[in-house]
């Protein structure tokens, strides 16, 4: 099997070019629909990318969802998928956004301790329960923030729910890919970072990918779900980047405050 081809989504897509500026033009609309409660550009950090945007409900918020994009921790920033937003902030959540440094300039074991960072510091922004949730490498994000002692301890007992959707759980793929020239993924820092090679949080956790999605994807999904002894939940005929859709209106948005 060609790993590169197989870890390849956008050839496989009907329209799959397309998505980005899809997903750059909804946010846009979003955001500007939103901007009476809208926080844009806020720091957790000092680097050049230790921002976040958080979208706030009317009245108090019910308490926090965080979504970390994905890109394969190299692409992507948190201005395309503000509109993900739009069914928690309606359901009374806080929606914060984050995003983190890129590889090259950024490791993945670094990228994990921005990403860790981002969360700390929007705990102390809304109150109330967290659900963390991420996308394909963001799903890989929000499996790792939910194991070790990356969070704070009073940080750890607020979090209600974990759903990584579509996520690398396992990293060690990666180190044979061509895109691991960016990436720098090392065998020990694989097996140091993958969630699946890693002990089963105690937190709740639920596992959400695409039924349409390439194959590797759905075992990755699979994997994490069984070492992790976690419900894996398939969403019929959605691929890699429609299954995110139902984040901001559908069964997906249900299961994040189930």
């Amino acid at each position: 099997m060609n790993l590169d081809r197989a870890y390849e989504n956008t050839a496989f897509i009907d329209g799959g070019s397309s998505y980005p500026a899809r997903w750059k033009s909804q946010a846009e609309a979003f955001r500007i629909a939103q901007s009476a409660r809208a926080r844009l550009d806020q720091r957790y950090g000092d680097g050049r990318r230790h921002l976040y945007d958080l979208f706030l409900p009317e009245g108090a918020a019910k308490g926090l969802l965080v979504f970390i994009h994905g890109g394969y921790w190299k692409a992507f920033d948190k201005s395309y998928w503000s509109h993900l937003a739009a069914g928690a902030v309606a359901a009374g959540w806080a929606v914060a956004m984050p995003m983190y440094t890129l590889a090259p300039e950024a490791r993945i074991s670094a990228i994990v301790q921005e990403a860790a960072a981002a969360v700390a510091t929007l705990a102390d922004v809304v109150d109330g329960p967290i659900v963390l949730t991420g996308h394909s490498a963001g799903g890989h994000l929000s499996a790792r923030l939910a194991v070790g002692d990356l969070l704070p301890k009073g940080v750890m007992h607020r979090i209600r729910r974990v759903v990584p959707i579509s996520p690398v759980g396992d990293l060690l793929p990666m180190t044979q890919l061509e895109m691991n020239d960016i990436l720098k993924i090392t065998e020990d820092e694989a097996l140091t970072e993958s969630p699946v090679y890693l002990p089963a949080p105690r937190v709740p956790v639920t596992v959400w990918v695409g039924g349409a999605e390439r194959p590797v994807f759905v075992e990755q999904a699979a994997m994490l779900a069984r070492m992790w002894e976690a419900p894996l939940q398939i969403a019929d005929k959605r691929h890699h980047f429609d299954v995110i859709e139902d984040m901001a209106q559908g069964p997906l948005l249900d299961l994040l405050f189930a």
